[in-house]
């Protein structure tokens, strides 16, 4: 491999591939919800319901059902992270060149993860904690509300929250959770024994189970220090079968030599370089109403 050069880097297939399967590790979009293929742009996505099948006697006629149509659309969105290194890192020899895209990719993965979260969860500016016009597709949106009472054991707003859901027509599946929230369950006793109430509960990203829905939890909910406005949401319920998201642009590395690309001084002057790396999520949702519920704390 060739050192380091101006222009835009070739990632390994070996470095790139975990990168792009670890988008889960900060995200619960992406823990609950599979991401689908997609080209870069506006898109359509439908879906289609023709009604129950018929019983037909023998002999007897048989009708057509009469077919449903829904058009989910896809919005693209790009999210982008700039850190600057000292000129030395350039300089670095073939033995040392996939060490240092690793740890440029480690720097900048984790916040690209997070920001398929705060783009579908809140539909915000994960920089400034900013509300995006453009972001109109957020589970924020979901008009069904349930209050977190501190007096009441977890299970009391979720069950809430899955009544209302399940009267709307929508069958939830899952939960995202604030560590607030998530800490409140995994602190659950039983009080005879001192066990734990949710054993299968996991206090983490990782996917468990809570109340038979499939959870993860990241601070990425609440986006508490990251959002301008705070939401007051601990938990969102829902069926998240009905996002449809995927990575529209494939990752690229772009090494930046001169001039000021953040803001922060001139890189020739201060004897620095700066990584550029940019991902273009694309997301749809999908009956917000139907589908999703907010769990908020307004205390």
């Amino acid at each position: 491999m060739a050192a380091l050069t101006t222009g835009s880097l070739t990632i390994p297939t070996q470095l790139l591939d975990p990168w792009v399967n670890n988008i889960h590790k900060g995200s619960t979009i992406s823990q609950l919800s599979g991401s689908t293929p997609m080209k870069f742009g506006k898109g359509e996505a439908f879906v289609f319901d023709s009604g129950e099948a018929e019983y037909v006697g023998e002999g007897a006629n048989k009708s057509s059902n009469d077919v449903t149509k829904t058009t989910q659309t896809v919005e693209p969105f790009k999210f982008q992270k700039t850190i600057r290194f000292t000129e030395e890192v350039k300089w670095a020899d073939e033995d040392h060149q996939l060490g240092v895209i690793q740890e440029i990719l480690t720097q900048i993965q984790p916040a690209l993860s997070r920001a398929l979260d705060y783009g579908v969860i809140h539909g915000i500016n994960p920089k400034t904690g900013a509300v995006v016009g453009a972001m109109t597709q957020k589970l924020t949106s979901a008009s069904t509300s349930v209050e977190l009472a501190a007096a009441d054991a977890p299970y009391v707003s979720v069950d809430a929250a899955v009544a209302a859901l399940l009267a709307a027509d929508g069958v939830p599946n899952g939960i995202a959770l604030d560590p607030k929230f998530a800490a409140k369950i995994s602190g659950q006793r039983i009080a005879s024994t001192g066990q734990k109430l949710y054993p299968d509960f996991t206090f983490s990203n990782e996917t468990s189970t809570f109340e038979s829905l499939r959870a993860a939890t990241s601070k990425t909910v609440g986006a508490t220090g990251v959002l301008a406005v705070d939401t007051k949401i601990r938990a969102i319920v829902g069926d998240f079968s009905a996002v449809r998201w995927g990575v529209q642009k494939a990752i690229g590395l772009e090494l930046i030599e001169f001039g000021d690309p953040d803001g922060q001084g001139d890189l020739k002057r201060n004897n620095q370089v700066a990584f550029r790396a940019e991902v273009v999520y694309g997301w749809g949702i999908a009956e917000i109403n139907r589908n999703f519920a907010k769990i908020v704390d307004l205390v």
